[in-house]
């Protein structure tokens, strides 16, 4: 028997609610992408350059008031929250070109990953008893992989443009499970007959 069986009705609704506003969060941010896709990615780099400030500020504060660690451990911090500052100030004072340069760094990271997944696979073929299948992700893994090296921006555009309709997607979904949901005593009650 599920728990929402035996649920208050203030647990279902509050499941109810839940699921309602972080699917409402969830299509609003997916149309957000897809309305405007440049301004909502140098919206993710400010996020991050606040990111990296904010961090670099941490550091700075770990080497100043930590009293663990040794003067390497101290000077480690030092230099890690000044590139974190200086890297995030860098960014803000161009986001645009700061937002090109994200998505292609990702964009390689995400090539390389499928490459280096695509090779692990197939190192692990002779473990493996299904091997056409291994054997094709493997190569769809490696081609993949090549395919956004050769254009990482073009790659990190298609990919952006995938995760607002995914977004759009999941959160029509979570929308409609927030207004069908019940509880299961009542999906299972017998119809009475008039």
């Amino acid at each position: 028997m599920s728990s929402f069986s035996t649920a208050e009705p203030g647990f279902l609704r509050s499941v109810r609610i839940f699921l309602g506003v972080s699917g409402a969060v969830t299509l609003i941010a997916g149309l957000v992408l897809l309305i405007w896709p440049a301004k909502s990615a140098v919206i993710v780099t400010g996020i991050f350059a606040s990111y990296l400030i904010v961090g670099g500020l941490v550091y700075l504060g770990l080497a100043v008031f930590s009293g663990k660690g040794g003067g390497w451990v101290r000077a480690g911090h030092i230099v890690l929250g000044l590139l974190y500052i200086v890297t995030g100030v860098i960014a803000f004072a161009n986001l645009s070109a700061a937002t090109v340069t994200l998505a292609i760094i990702v964009a390689i990271f995400i090539g390389v990953s499928w490459i280096a997944d695509g090779v692990v696979a197939l190192s692990l073929m002779g473990l493996d008893a299904s091997k056409v299948w291994t054997l094709l992700y493997a190569l769809l893994g490696i081609v993949a992989g090549i395919a956004v090296l050769f254009s990482p921006l073009y790659a990190a555009t298609v990919l952006w443009l995938i995760l607002g309709i995914s977004l759009v997607a999941l959160g029509v979904v979570q929308l409609v499970r927030a207004l069908t949901m019940k509880s299961v005593q009542a999906a299972h009650a017998p119809v009475a007959d008039i």
